[in-house]
């Protein structure tokens, strides 16, 4: 993932965990994203299933995209962010993935 977005000062590595999550429904599980430096808020959270587009939760470290269900909050600023899922459904399970820039082309 490149940072800044508008080129250029050297890539910025993002490290999700865990890897693989398991659940109980009705759990609060949270999924971490750790940056090799610091890059604000810009820091944005999807989802995907299989055979979907990705799908975008949480843009700017701490806000919802707008029809995401309110279980679904963000924080974290600098270098660690958080995606955390409050009372888990079944419909949660999917890939998740955190990013430094959003297109809206996506």
């Amino acid at each position: 993932y490149c940072w800044p977005p508008w080129g250029s000062s050297g890539d910025i590595v993002l490290t999700q965990t865990p890897k693989v999550q398991s659940a109980v429904l009705g759990q609060t599980v949270s999924i971490r994203c750790k940056a090799s430096s610091s890059m604000s808020n810009y820091l944005h959270w999807y989802l995907q299933k299989p055979s979907e587009a990705p799908k975008l939760l949480i843009y700017y470290a701490t806000s919802r995209q707008s029809g995401v269900s309110d279980r679904f909050s963000g924080s974290g600023s600098g270098t660690d962010f958080t995606l955390t899922i409050s009372g888990v459904q079944a419909e949660d399970a999917a890939v998740y993935y955190c990013q430094s820039f959003h297109d809206k082309s996506i």
